[in-house]
């Protein structure tokens, strides 16, 4: 079963969606929104990554799917990330959780092929 959820094909496009998700965590990286840099004192690190497409992988198998889509990544957006994030103290003092910060950071990621790549943020990330 392993076997099978490793060799679930992936577009280029959703892989890139989950780098800049994560990405966007790291407070030193290019790109980051302003909410990230305020209020992040530490990132998701490139496991989280793997493990958003890994988790994509088995969630498309789950629902009958032959390839990983953005919902599957958005939908283990919050699961995955929430333990890899550190919040600062400004941020837990006004009570900011980190499934706050990815419920933004899916709003603020484009998530179709073209608004990615001509997206100037995203642009910069993609370069590093």
């Amino acid at each position: 079963l392993q076997r099978v959820v490793r060799e679930v094909p992936v577009a280029d496009h959703v892989i890139r969606y989950a780098l800049s998700l994560v990405r966007q965590t790291r407070v030193n990286e290019a790109g980051v929104p302003e909410f990230v840099s305020e209020e992040v004192a530490w990132g998701a690190g490139p496991r989280a990554v793997q493990f958003l497409i890994l988790g994509g992988k088995a969630r498309a198998l789950l629902h009958g799917r032959s390839h990983v889509s953005i919902d599957d990544i958005q939908a283990l957006a919050r699961p995955v990330l929430r333990h890899r994030l550190s919040l600062n103290f400004a941020a837990e003092s006004e009570g900011v959780t980190p499934d706050d910060i990815v419920r933004r950071l899916l709003e603020v990621t484009p998530e179709k092929e073209d608004e990615l790549t001509r997206d100037p943020r995203f642009q910069k990330i993609f370069a590093s």
